[in-house]
């Protein structure tokens, strides 16, 4: 028997606060419309900063491809790796979003450093 992490209806409300965290560093990421979410996972598209789309797993195991378009699955079969957060997931398979998200940090330590002095 599998076991059920969230409800059906809590795994949207996760995958929305994921695409919040991660949307300035993309370009497109939305829950799908197409897949249908269980208790056990939810399915996100997402367009990295390069122009490539993915399907993205989002369930207890993590966050996986399972898809190189929206709506696709059909690398789940595949044994993919699970990252533990969308920021590993990004971090494998965007250079742009490595490029975006350290952009973002440096500015916040140099706003930092400058409250400081």
């Amino acid at each position: 028997m599998s076991e059920q992490v969230l409800s059906e209806g809590t795994w949207p409300q996760e995958a929305e606060a994921a695409i919040n965290d991660i949307r300035k560093h993309v370009k497109a990421a939305n829950i799908s419309t197409q897949l249908k979410s269980t208790n056990q996972r939810i399915y996100i598209n997402l367009t990295t900063l390069e122009n490539s789309d993915y399907c993205i797993e989002m369930s207890s195991a993590g966050f996986r491809v399972v898809g190189r378009t929206y709506d696709d699955t059909t690398l789940a079969i595949i044994e993919n790796m699970n990252y533990e957060t969308p920021y590993a997931l990004l971090n494998s398979i965007s250079q742009k979003y490595r490029e975006s998200f350290g952009g973002e940090l440096m500015n916040k330590l140099l706003d930092l450093a400058k409250r400081e002095t």
